[in-house]
């Protein structure tokens, strides 16, 4: 039986956003309908999963909190869909928290031809909906983020374009590295341009808008990182051993060469703490993203000072 759902937090952050609709989908999952004006007012999903002793409308702060980021073509259910992560005994004393981040939105306040505006999924995520959940959701400052493939860029964008926010990233499989060389940025476009959209409108052009995309490559944000427990996993594309015997992976290839570049980056500049998994054979699908996220939660629980 699917338990009641929590009452419903109506008062709004000085941003404007405002939680609209909440429901409780499982035991200890609960689903945020959030009114966005970076969104142009668009509500949209945000699911947390709730640890041990919280309650509805928790105030206070007092829950370490691990931001967990779905990949392009996904959405917030992703996680708690195609992963265990719901079933994990370590996070029973941490607050899962699962955006929105749009099909293929890029954590990126989208340049749109230097207008910027809506969607604005950065500015989204880190000014509105993360004071909303530590004021009426239970959320403290103790945060760490975590991502696969465009959710991987975006854990190590947030974490180095907003110092402070994470006490640690994780990137699985992510796009780290985006002006790595023409196919890099080729990919990425064809990424920008899904459903329809057109692709100049999240960065512009990668060479005539370098300078944004710049400054959403973490490769190029290394310095950033070097303070940062991080940890970078990726397989080589070819077929491993959680795939058919005939699996191959063009994107996992190129996100595999990405990893390696930014690790060494990160070895260059003195990076205080970098654990990488580069497992060889594997493509880019779940299988790998579950193992890898249980592989990298003791280095992200330690961050939190929460036990494993």
């Amino acid at each position: 039986m699917t338990p009641a759902a929590p009452a419903l937090a109506t008062s709004r952050t000085a941003s404007g956003a405002e939680v609209v609709a909440v429901t409780q989908v499982a035991e200890r999952q609960v689903d945020l309908t959030v009114r966005s004006p970076s969104l142009g007012g668009r509500a949209v999903g945000v699911r947390l999963l709730t640890p041990d002793g919280w309650e509805p409308g928790d105030r206070g702060g007092s829950w370490p909190t691990l931001w967990l980021l779905h990949g392009c073509c996904g959405d917030y259910t992703a996680w708690t869909g195609r992963t265990d992560v719901a079933s994990i005994d370590s996070l029973r004393d941490v607050l899962v928290v699962m955006p929105e981040a749009g099909w293929n939105g890029w954590y990126s306040d989208w340049w749109n031809y230097g207008r910027g505006g809506d969607p604005a999924w950065e500015t989204f995520h880190t000014e509105e909906l993360r004071p909303l959940l530590e004021r009426d959701w239970g959320a403290s400052a103790d945060r760490v983020v975590a991502g696969l493939s465009m959710g991987g860029q975006g854990a190590l964008l947030y974490a180095a374009r907003h110092p402070g926010m994470f006490r640690a990233a994780a990137s699985y499989s992510g796009s780290v590295h985006p002006l790595l060389d023409e196919a890099s940025a080729a990919r990425i476009m064809g990424y920008f341009a899904g459903q329809g959209n057109d692709p100049l409108r999240v960065w512009g052009d990668p060479v005539e808008q370098r300078g944004v995309w710049r400054d959403h490559d973490p490769y190029h944000l290394v310095e950033r990182l070097r303070n940062l427990p991080v940890y970078l996993s990726s397989g080589d594309g070819t077929a491993g051993p959680l795939d058919p015997p005939d699996a191959a992976s063009a994107v996992e290839a190129d996100f595999d060469r990405q990893n390696h570049a930014l690790a060494a980056a990160l070895e260059r500049v003195g990076a205080r703490e970098v654990t990488t998994h580069f497992y060889g054979p594997g493509t880019h699908t779940w299988p790998y993203w579950q193992r890898e996220l249980h592989a990298s939660l003791p280095m992200l629980l330690r961050a939190l000072g929460v036990r494993g």
